[in-house]
């Protein structure tokens, strides 16, 4: 067998498997910290995994800006953060990983991706986004869980989202090194 056929057909099984094995990831519901189904008619906190780094997610209004507000890790490691909900992209009840999700505090601010900070050459999360209406217009809008090890993580298209340290405040950002997370019903 020839080398290039060899390749080919490896390459071929990989995607056949990495797309078996990640469909049927995307039918697992994503579950709390006692192991119940997270449902888009409830409130939960996002709290880190790794104790010792902060609490719970929460917003932090920059001066002068009524919005976009940062989405932000508490610098307490006590606190809980702000409860939020989940609006699925398909309407569903069940919250599955690998599924276009609207993150909204309660206080009515969905998340979105901000523009791209020159001075910190970093993607913020924040505020002000627009619930709903799956399109072009609103992709900024919409983040999923993945699983990640043995918890989940949040992804915005393909990069992670993780913590970046700015001022003494915990700001979410797109990173390489993802922010573990649990739910926590509220």
């Amino acid at each position: 067998m020839s080398s290039l056929l060899y390749i080919s057909l490896l390459l071929a099984i990989f995607i056949s498997y990495h797309g078996a094995t990640t469909e049927a990831a995307a039918l697992e519901p994503v579950t709390d910290i006692y192991g119940g189904r997270l449902t888009s008619s409830t409130k939960y906190y996002i709290l880190p995994v790794l104790r010792g780094r902060g609490g719970g997610l929460t917003i932090s209004k920059p001066e002068n800006k009524t919005c976009p507000k940062s989405v932000i890790q508490d610098q307490y490691e006590v606190s809980q953060g702000l409860p939020l909900e989940f609006s699925p992209s398909d309407n569903s009840r069940i919250i599955r990983v690998s599924t276009d999700l609207n993150f909204k505090f309660c206080a009515a601010s969905v998340w979105n991706l901000d523009n791209y900070d020159e001075a910190t050459n970093q993607w913020f999360v924040t505020t002000c986004g627009v619930e709903g209406n799956p399109g072009q217009a609103t992709v900024d809008n919409w983040f999923k869980i993945e699983k990640y090890e043995n918890d989940y993580k949040i992804v915005f298209v393909q990069p992670d989202v993780g913590v970046f340290v700015q001022d003494g405040m915990r700001r979410l950002v797109l990173s390489d090194v993802p922010l573990k997370v649990m739910f926590k019903k509220a």
